[in-house]
């Protein structure tokens, strides 16, 4: 197992994998990154409207307020509030939770935390007799890539993994591989 192997735990009977989505250190990076670049658009626009340099290196004098100053300014207030909307997501961890499933009880269960408010706890428990088949669903663009999916009778096809996991065909095949080997069901490609 080299894609993800320090987040999945696996018995006979018991397989759990972590899902660490918001919690990413790129999500930090981008969150940071974007922090810094809005105020600085903001320190330029206000440096504008002053007429003062309050940054060092960047003459003000060169930025006129009405259009430049007031848009960098504006463009400042708008990337504060997606950063604040990362800080947010990573400090609620929206995303994250586990897939657990149970052989023995004959049960899985999903659960991920989403936004504070009363759907924050998202769970969902389904019996492994109702289970169909393990999907495997190729996205051909740029890169292949797959997704794996988990189709549950009457409930219809429950993502596994997501687009943007960045798993080779390879890795996806090995996952699906896995799940389908432990829950003892067919996979399918699409």
């Amino acid at each position: 197992m080299n894609w993800q192997s320090e987040h999945i735990w696996q018995s006979e009977h018991i397989r759990i994998e972590l899902k660490m989505e918001s919690r990413k250190i790129s999500n930090f990076f981008w969150a940071f990154i974007l922090f810094l670049g809005s105020l600085g658009f903001i320190l330029v626009g206000t440096s504008s409207y002053l007429g003062r340099n309050l940054i060092p290196f960047f003459p003000c004098e060169e930025i006129i307020f009405f259009q430049q100053g007031s848009v960098m300014f504006f463009y400042g207030i708008a990337g504060l509030f997606i950063s604040f909307y990362l800080w947010c997501t990573i400090f609620w961890n929206v995303g994250s939770g586990y897939d657990r499933f149970d052989r023995k009880k004959g049960i899985v269960c999903i659960f991920r935390w989403g936004f504070p408010g009363k759907n924050r706890r998202i769970f969902r428990r389904f019996l492994i007799k109702d289970i169909l088949s393990i999907i495997i669903k190729v996205q051909e663009d740029n890169y292949k890539r797959g997704v794996v999916y988990m189709d549950i009778r009457g409930q219809g096809a429950i993502p596994l993994t997501r687009l943007d996991e960045n798993l080779t065909s390879l890795q996806t095949a090995q996952k699906a591989g896995e799940l389908s080997r432990f829950l003892r069901v067919p996979i399918e490609v699409f």
